[in-house]
């Protein structure tokens, strides 16, 4: 089994120029919250009413057990992002159904000319998911490795990856 360092140290790789990891922090945060829109239907009722449940938060449900799984801390950071994006996406759902898929395909697009402008102008390599469909969820993961680091935080886990990917 793969573990946090080394998926993100694969990540990593497909990542080395900043401005490629620039354009990352707009199109995969767009991409997330684009998923949870168009997921954001149908609702179904549970607990009596008291909550609605969506594909959406059943996605971002077991993609934060994964982060729980690789690791607790950054699975908690994630689990915020998830249910964040998920309530999002309720938002979204519960307009027009026009605005609803606007919103929805509107972000996803302009997340992946994001994501493709970095990887085509910057990188010159392809998406890291391409090679390992789990990239699609590690690209978020990355994201907040690196917003971490950028406050101070985890530079363990971030310099450990940043080695191990410049090998």
């Amino acid at each position: 089994m793969r573990t946090l360092t080394d998926h993100l140290s694969q990540y990593a790789e497909y990542h080395r120029d900043k401005r490629n990891v620039a354009t990352h922090f707009i199109g995969i945060p767009l991409i997330v919250l684009a998923i949870a829109a168009l997921l954001g239907r149908p609702a179904w009722p549970i607990f009596s009413g008291a909550f609605m449940l969506t594909p959406a938060w059943l996605l971002f449900a077991l993609a934060t057990l994964y982060y729980l799984w690789l690791d607790v801390p950054l699975g908690i950071g994630m689990g915020i992002v998830s249910a964040l994006s998920a309530a999002f996406g309720d938002w979204a759902a519960s307009q027009a159904t026009s605005i609803w898929l606007t919103i929805g395909i509107g972000m996803f697009v302009i997340g992946w000319i994001f994501q493709f402008i970095g990887h085509v102008r910057y990188e010159h390599r392809k998406p890291a998911f391409v090679d390992d469909i789990i990239g699609l969820l590690i690209g978020p993961l990355f994201i907040l490795v690196e917003l971490l680091s950028g406050l101070g935080l985890r530079r363990d886990l971030h310099d450990a990856i940043q080695a191990r990917a410049a090998r």
